[in-house]
């Protein structure tokens, strides 16, 4: 039997390794990026074209590298982060595997120019899918540009799961926001298309926060900042009252790098407990700055995933830390006693003199006595005597049980249709049909009957807008901006009137009809946040998406006592739609209860 195993090429494992690390354009920026930090970068530029599918440039002004330096960069596990497998567990640089460039080599072509600090000439260098097409000396500044061009030219399967171009621009600024917030110490500049998005000068950490996401974080954040032998953690959390439940800004370093932890993010929200209400959270930004050898970052190749080897000590210490800080800043709020409507009781001594007020009336007064004057002869002075039973004549005054009336007994049409339905506690609606009982959750029906409005206005782009006499401004960050210039006509249609300020600033001039009573900045901020969650392409679902956030916002409250003709709309409406009995995101509405379960029950 002949053998069958054998060695890949090298271009082939190289492109198999670029699928881990290289997944989309925002994977060579980061790559790129932390590349330029780890080399002493103080200054560096990123440049996309159509969100990195036709270029990517990063130019920095670190060290630069020699010649032989420069070609073997490229070569797979090739670097000078680490020397032994023991220096895994003493890690101060971003990188060290050595697959980032050996893996944006294998799917596009790239270009870089360097030169080394103190050297009159640099070295530039081609490669297309893994093959060095050039080599020669040119002159270039100190530091190191590298351009990507045609991402996955090669790999056209991969190209064309690309995402559109506001997607892919989103991800991209994702990564670099988490980039420029551990290293404040450094410059960075960002352009798509020719057009400056970011223009970050060395600052603070809160500086830089605020340079991000706008000024107004400035006012919303607490520092905190502790140090014990397991290591130092430092950084901002959010007041309890700039609390929501999407569109937040929540952030792990550790190190000089982003992660992902979900057991810590418990910590935070523990410290919140009773200062915030149910389902919302608060904006954080911390860091952590612990031994290399405590914790693990060769778990994924996104670097992430990072493991801590004294985890549940540094739980409480985070918790503690946290809470330290709502109570120096007083975040905590203070016993107040409800003063609404409060007797104002009088100082002891103050009553010496005091009168008591006399109460004068008629006791002979009666209004329901009967005048036997006529009514034009009585004087306008004769009050008391008022005929108030001819206010009534020939009106007959029905005692209605809810419960026991028979629909026998029921003759006029308009009593049935106000006997059909009963509300309970504002929460649910109850009709007798011929099988049972029909319970309705009313919040839930009235979120279809929005959603279904807001879906025909999507489609027909016939939304109803209600100007804003007084516009609001909204201060949209640089990704937030990117996915409300992509869906600007879909938030026209469904009643939105935007118009654009300029560096991410938008009028609120009109929102939709039947929601004049929110916060149009909150109500535009949390669509965004719900787009940003879904990351789909598709318009349709894009649609389902703003008309459900959009009807959530505007539904009525839990306890909202209806009248029985808003009943009677609220089910009727309800009643027309497609898919009554369950909401868009899957939870029921009505629930039947057969009449052979009520007569189990007794």
């Amino acid at each position: 039997m002949s053998d069958i195993i054998h060695l890949l090429p090298d271009s082939v494992a190289n492109q198999i390794a670029a699928g881990e690390v290289i997944q989309r354009p925002a994977s060579v920026v980061k790559e790129l990026v932390e590349n330029a930090l780890d080399a002493g970068a103080t200054h560096i530029d990123v440049i996309v074209l159509d969100a990195g599918r036709t270029c990517i440039q990063v130019i920095d002004n670190g060290k630069g590298m020699s010649e032989s330096d420069a070609r073997l960069s490229f070569e797979r596990h090739a670097t000078s982060k680490i020397q032994s497998a023991s220096d895994l567990f003493a890690l101060n640089t971003m990188g060290f595997r050595g697959e980032a460039l050996a893996s944006i080599a294998a799917v596009a072509q790239v270009e870089l120019k360097t030169r080394q600090k103190g050297q009159d000439l640099g070295t530039q260098i081609t490669i297309e899918g893994s093959k060095f097409t050039g080599q020669e000396v040119v002159s270039c500044p100190e530091g190191c540009n590298f351009s990507v061009k045609n991402l996955f030219f090669n790999i056209p399967v991969r190209r064309k799961f690309l995402k559109s171009n506001a997607t892919e621009l989103s991800n991209i600024l994702v990564e670099f926001e988490r980039i420029v917030l551990v290293n404040p110490e450094c410059g960075f500049s960002f352009y798509n298309n020719g057009v400056e998005m970011y223009d970050l000068p060395p600052c603070g950490i809160k500086q830089r926060v605020c340079d991000v996401f706008g000024k107004k974080f400035s006012q919303q954040l607490l520092s905190i900042d502790v140090e014990t032998s397991l290591g130092r953690i430092s950084g901002f959390v959010g007041k309890p009252e700039t609390s929501k439940k999407k569109g937040l800004r929540q952030f792990f370093f550790v190190n000089g790098r982003f992660m992902k932890h979900p057991y810590f993010h418990k910590a935070v929200m523990e410290a919140y407990d009773q200062l915030i209400p149910t389902g919302e959270q608060v904006n954080y930004f911390i860091y952590f700055n612990v031994a290399p050898a405590e914790i693990d970052v060769n778990i994924h190749p996104t670097k992430t995933e990072i493991k801590f080897e004294n985890e549940q000590t540094m739980w409480p210490i985070l918790m503690a830390a946290v809470k330290e800080s709502l109570g120096k800043f007083n975040a905590v709020p203070t016993i107040e006693f409800d003063t609404v409507d409060k007797p104002e009781i009088p100082a002891f001594g103050t009553l010496e003199g005091f009168k008591m007020p006399e109460l004068k009336y008629n006791p002979s007064f009666n209004p329901f006595t009967s005048s036997k004057k006529p009514i034009a002869e009585r004087s306008n002075n004769d009050s008391n005597t008022r005929d108030w039973e001819l206010l009534y004549k020939g009106v007959e005054k029905e005692e209605q049980n809810l419960f026991f009336a028979s629909n026998e007994a029921q003759d006029d049409k308009d009593v049935d249709s106000q006997l059909s339905y009963i509300q309970y506690k504002g929460q649910y609606i109850v009709s007798q049909i011929r099988s049972g009982l029909m319970v309705i959750h009313q919040q839930r029906a009235h979120l279809c009957v929005l959603f279904h409005r807001y879906m025909q206005n999507l489609k027909n782009h016939k939304g109803q807008s209600q100007g804003q006499l007084f516009p609001e401004v909204i201060q949209l960050s640089a990704s937030e901006s990117v996915l409300l210039e992509k869906s600007i006509s879909q938030f026209t249609a469904i009643g939105f009137d935007l118009a654009s300020l300029g560096s991410g600033s938008y009028s609120v001039n009109g929102v939709p009809a039947g929601t004049e009573n929110l916060q149009p900045v909150t109500l535009l901020k949390n669509m965004i946040a719900s787009l940003q969650e879904t990351d789909i392409n598709v318009v349709e679902k894009q649609q389902e998406v703003l008309a459900l956030s959009l009807a959530k916002m505007a539904v009525m409250p839990l306890g909202q006592i209806l009248n029985q003709k808003e009943i009677g709309d609220l089910v009727g409406n309800l009643l027309a739609l497609p898919t009554p009995n369950y909401t868009p995101d899957g939870k029921t509405v009505i629930k039947i209860i057969e009449e052979t379960e009520l007569n189990k029950m007794f």
